[in-house]
């Protein structure tokens, strides 16, 4: 019987042990200088144009194509946003130089910014070029904050003549990195 009553007082203090907690004053004041910091990484925009599209006569040819870009047309994007890195990547196959302009423009169809991209001729070996990514910060990064638009020029050089039969293509691919600052 005593161990009986030993066990059961043991038990006792035990559970009753349970309901014995530490705690300390919870300061909500702390949710004041929380700072989120996410980044995002997305497709910006990619094109893809076969050598027969190109075909001609042999000399320089312009093509363009105009996007809609209303990444910045909701407030939070705007107001959070802090820098923004856009990387292009162009394949060529096609037997002939290039140069691909991106424009930025605003709502008015203005020039905000002109970036220019060289591409050689394909030559049999790969032919990918990766160029430096395009930050954005401060009063560049203003800049692209106002763009509605993304026009592309595509530029071709003089060479021999491109025809139904061509072959090749000029590929397009890029992508953007959007750093944000949430407080």
């Amino acid at each position: 019987m005593k161990v009986n009553f030993i066990n059961r007082i043991f038990k006792i203090l035990f559970l009753s042990s349970l309901f014995f907690s530490c705690s300390s004053d919870l300061d909500f004041d702390q949710t004041k200088d929380l700072k989120l910091k996410p980044v995002f990484v997305a497709n910006l925009t990619y094109f893809n144009v076969p050598a027969t599209q190109l075909a001609n006569s042999g000399g320089g040819q312009v093509l363009f194509d105009e996007q809609v870009f209303d990444a910045f047309k909701g407030e939070f994007l705007r107001d959070n946003l802090i820098k923004a890195e856009l990387d292009f990547e162009i394949e060529n196959t096609i037997i002939r130089d290039f140069t691909v302009e991106i424009l930025l423009l605003d709502a008015n169809g203005q020039i905000l910014e002109t970036n220019s991209y060289s591409i050689p001729a394909y030559s049999g070996s790969s032919n990918i070029i990766k160029y430096p990514t395009e930050v954005f910060e401060n009063q560049r990064l203003e800049l692209l904050k106002k763009t509605a638009k993304l026009a592309f020029f595509i530029r071709m050089a003089p060479g021999p003549a491109l025809d139904q039969n061509s072959t090749g293509s000029l590929r397009l691919r890029s992508g953007a990195t959007a750093y944000m600052e949430i407080e």
